[in-house]
């Protein structure tokens, strides 16, 4: 600068330079800004983080990601002295408008806030909302608009008395619009953690944290009792929960447009859950009773749809995981699958064939043209070791290049135990995998594949030796019968290395993280 106040010639370079320097300080600034608290319900503590980076991708906040890295990380920090399992997080988002579309859609995100302050008491949280820039709060505070102060706590309750006197304490922000509590244009919310003994089962933090901020969007949390079991017209023994399913629809990211499929449909409960997003939706099941039938013509799996006013299923197959019905070539033409395959425990799989077939004991036969309506073909057991592979191998073929693969997969709730381990193929990269406890013995862990590569015949040989490991290793538990006897047998006994049960010291298990 003192070189073109020295060098006329150069002025006109150096002040440009200066601008430059003055535009990247702006968006420096601007980029600072872009942390929001992000609050969660205080459940699917697993799920919570893979959901929002999956609706972060769905709505476009890596699309200047100069990594172009499959399976993009959002930047998290936490709160001073907070637990890794708090409801309450901070995350770097591109900007405010992909903030609230994650938080509307998003299933565990209770709201997203900007903040405006935060503070270990009322004095510190006065003091940071005065520094906070006036050029951000400004638009907010106008005469022509209309906000509500919500109070909310987490690890105790107020009365309303008690939360009457915190919003008249906020008297130093001068806000010029009138009151509306039933439809404001602005809703700014009090958040304050409590840091009494076991709040909420997590561990005490060291001070009381309060927040103050403003309502960028929250969740529409009518969509699960709308969507809710108890009031579906057509039900079987594993239907999928109404939460569970939107939040593996979240993780395929359904949109309309999408094609996803289901290969072990059921009554069809995780496609309903994409069909509300508008994805166009595809199910196959190997039981012809369920697919085609139902409980009669009312009550199937296209009453269900038909019941929340969603578009019909591209179509529901009779046929078998285990010998696919594609024809050869056909490839790439699934933006998702969506499933929860049998593992044994409610429901056994089953595959085409029967014993007898498959042992050699008898010839392949042809059904009759005049038995064929009514006729069940034979089927016998399918392990999930088996299952697995060929969900694997269906997904290779059968997905586009950047499409997803969700399914829950069981496991045995033993630290000690080798089984521990996910299945693998070459053509995916696994994103993100999210526990759900179902009891002291067993979990199942949702999932979340990305595909990064085609699929060819030396892949299609990568993978036969992946899974022949992998089976090598986790046989013992994974064949048939052999989870549900490690579930169900008596609660003394635990499954050997050699597939034996023996007596077993009770350890109490911590069902979060400690710090």
């Amino acid at each position: 600068f003192e070189q073109g106040l020295r060098n006329p010639k150069s002025h006109q370079n150096h002040f440009c330079l200066c601008v430059q320097l003055q535009t990247h300080f702006f968006d420096f600034r601007r980029i600072k800004i872009m942390w929001y608290l992000c609050v969660f319900f205080h459940r699917y503590l697993d799920y919570r983080k893979p959901e929002v980076e999956s609706l972060a991708e769905l709505f476009g906040a890596f699309e200047n990601n100069q990594n172009d890295d499959v399976g993009s990380k959002l930047q998290w920090k936490l709160p001073q002295h907070h637990h890794p399992d708090s409801p309450f997080h901070l995350v770097n988002l591109p900007s405010e408008q992909i903030a609230r579309k994650i938080a509307n859609r998003s299933i565990l995100v209770k709201g997203m806030y900007e903040l405006w302050g935060e503070g270990g008491n009322y004095e510190e949280l006065k003091g940071s909302i005065m520094s906070y820039p006036d050029e951000r709060k400004v638009p907010y505070l106008d005469s022509n608009s209309t906000f509500r102060i919500t109070v909310d706590t987490f690890g105790r309750v107020i009365s309303q008395q008690e939360q009457k006197e915190l919003i008249q304490g906020f008297s130093y922000i001068p806000f010029k619009g009138k009151v509306n509590l039933r439809n404001p244009d602005h809703n700014f919310w009090l958040i304050e953690i409590d840091n009494s003994e076991g709040s909420n089962g997590l561990p005490r933090v060291a001070q009381k944290t309060i927040f103050f901020g403003r309502e960028v969007g929250g969740s529409d949390r009518k969509l699960i009792p709308t969507y809710e079991l108890k009031s579906r017209n057509y039900l079987g023994p594993t239907a999928m929960d109404a939460e569970i399913a939107f939040l593996m629809a979240n993780q395929a990211l359904a949109t309309p447009g999408k094609l996803v499929y289901d290969p072990f449909v059921g009554t069809g409960s995780i496609l309903v859950a994409a069909a509300h997003y508008g994805a166009m939706t595809m199910g196959a099941d190997i039981d012809i009773r369920v697919v085609r039938d139902g409980r009669g013509p009312d009550c199937n799996v296209w009453s269900n749809f038909k019941q929340y006013g969603l578009t019909m299923p591209v179509g529901l197959l009779r046929a078998d995981n285990n010998l696919p019905p594609w024809r050869p070539g056909l490839k790439e033409i699934f933006d998702a699958i969506i499933c929860d395959p049998p593992y044994g425990v409610r429901a056994g799989g089953r595959k085409s064939g029967g014993r007898k077939l498959l042992k050699g004991a008898v010839e392949p036969y042809i059904v009759p043209d005049d038995k064929r309506t009514d006729h069940i073909p034979s089927t016998a057991p399918y392990s999930l070791v088996e299952c697995v592979h060929d969900l694997l191998d269906l997904a290779a073929r059968m997905l586009v290049i950047g499409g997803r693969l969700v399914f829950f997969y069981p496991f045995l709730r033993e630290e000690e135990s080798p089984h521990n381990h996910f299945p693998e193929h070459p053509c995916f990269k696994l994103i993100s995998s999210s526990e759900q406890i179902l009891s002291s013995r067993y979990c199942r862990i949702l999932l979340t594949m990305v595909k990064i590569g085609p699929y060819t015949e030396e892949v299609n040989l990568a993978a036969r030796l992946k899974h022949l490991e992998f089976r090598e290793n986790h046989v013992k538990w994974l064949e048939e019968g052999n989870l549900h006897s490690a579930v169900f047998s008596p609660a003394d006994t635990q499954l050997t290395e050699a597939g034996d049960y023996k007596i077993k010291d009770q350890k109490p298990k911590y069902r979060g993280k400690y710090v």
